[in-house]
C-alpha cells in the first residue's frame, strides 16, 4: 500500500490506459476509468481504486486488500507484460472486484 513515489502523471496514464484495455478484453461492464481512479460498481457497492497507490476505498472507507504472490494462491491472468508489479497488482485488484471477489 501506500503511495508510490514513481507514480508519475505518465505512469497513471499508463495504467489507466493498461486498465480501459483489460476491461474490454475482459467484458467487464461496470468499469471506468478516471483520472487518477478505477471507479468499479458490483453488487457489494461502487468502489475506487487509485491508479498510483493501488489502494481501494468504498463509502469513503478504505479497504486493505493485501497481493500474495501468485505462486501461492490462484492465478488471475493479464493480457499483458509490464515489469512494474504495481501495475499488474491494480489490473488484478479491478478484475477481482468487477467480478464481485473482493467486498
Amino acid at each position: 500500500g501506500g503511495v508510490d513515489p514513481e507514480a508519475s502523471h505518465s505512469t497513471l496514464q499508463m495504467r489507466g490506459a493498461l486498465a480501459r484495455e483489460s476491461a474490454r478484453l475482459f467484458k467487464l461492464q461496470n468499469v471506468e476509468v478516471k483520472e487518477r481512479h478505477i471507479l468499479v460498481k458490483n453488487e457489494h457497492g461502487d468502489y475506487s481504486l487509485h491508479l498510483g497507490s493501488g489502494m481501494i476505498s468504498r463509502g469513503g472507507l478504505q479497504i486493505n486488500v493485501v497481493a500474495v504472490q501468485s505462486q501461492h494462491r490462484g492465478r488471475v491472468f493479464l493480457p499483458f507484460v509490464d515489469d512494474d508489479p504495481k501495475t499488474a497488482e491494480i489490473i488484478s485488484k479491478m478484475k477481482l472486484l468487477a467480478e464481485g471477489k473482493i467486498r
